[in-house]
């Protein structure tokens, strides 16, 4: 059964976090003096600006895939000039790099931390429409800290890549900066094929064969944690799986 009100969720969220996440990158690479982002048209809060077509593509698919909706996209990274940011291009460059996972980490802590305040009639399920506000809420606040976690993953083209490339030294870099062509592939393996894999074998207890799930898990231990809430009571039951990078 496909879940359409958590599907078109998972979109809107989708939509919301990636342009806010890449017009972080874009703003702090203009305060340190880059322009780029700016010519490019990245430092805007246009969808048109971030989304990456393919990216959007997938993330429509599998949000109306039956069973668990699951959201896998990303938006066009942000170009930088390493030699035009303050601090040099290594410092610089980092800066640029952690600047969307600590906006994304704020805002979905933030947004978790309203929930908290929220009246406790908004939480009751029957209250229909009331209730889906605080589902919607607590889908838009998980998907920042995903987005935020996930990211840190040294693999091509997440930000823990070019974290992790400017913190080596010049030749363990260069020779890291080979393994970007097979990010992507790590990537799918990581979140597709070793939890399928996991679930026929037997070996889903495993932390990498569920490497999606325990995410899953931590990030709504996360929101309950700050909000005061049980998962169950502010997603429901069937809020099924959503991952963001």
């Amino acid at each position: 059964m496909i879940n359409v009100v958590l599907a078109f969720m998972i979109i809107a969220c989708f939509l919301a976090v990636v342009v806010i996440h890449e017009y972080a990158h874009a703003l702090t690479a203009t305060l340190l003096g880059d322009t780029t982002p700016r010519s490019q048209g990245r430092q805007s809060l246009s969808l048109r600006a971030h989304l990456d077509p393919l990216g959007l593509l997938i993330c429509v698919v599998l949000a109306f895939q039956p069973g668990a909706a699951m959201a896998l996209g990303w938006g066009k990274p942000v170009k930088t000039d390493p030699w035009k940011l303050h601090g040099g291009p290594n410092a610089g460059t980092l800066m640029v790099s952690l600047a969307g996972i600590l906006t994304s980490l704020a805002l979905g802590l933030l947004v978790a931390l309203g929930i908290h305040f929220l009246p406790p009639a908004m939480v009751d399920p029957g209250n229909g429409i009331l209730f889906r506000v605080v589902q919607l809420l607590t889908v838009f606040s998980a998907a920042n800290i995903t987005l935020a976690l996930f990211n840190l993953l040294p693999l091509y083209p997440l930000d823990g890549y070019q974290i992790l490339y400017t913190l080596l030294p010049s030749r363990q870099a260069l020779k890291f900066a080979r393994s970007a062509q097979y990010g992507p592939l790590i990537i799918i393996v990581l979140v597709f094929v070793l939890p399928f894999l996991g679930s026929l074998t037997g070996l889903s207890g495993i932390f990498l064969f569920r490497l999606p799930a325990f995410i899953l898990q931590g990030v709504l231990g996360l929101v309950s944690l700050v909000s005061g809430y049980p998962p169950l009571t502010i997603v429901g039951p069937s809020i099924g799986l959503f991952y963001f990078f």
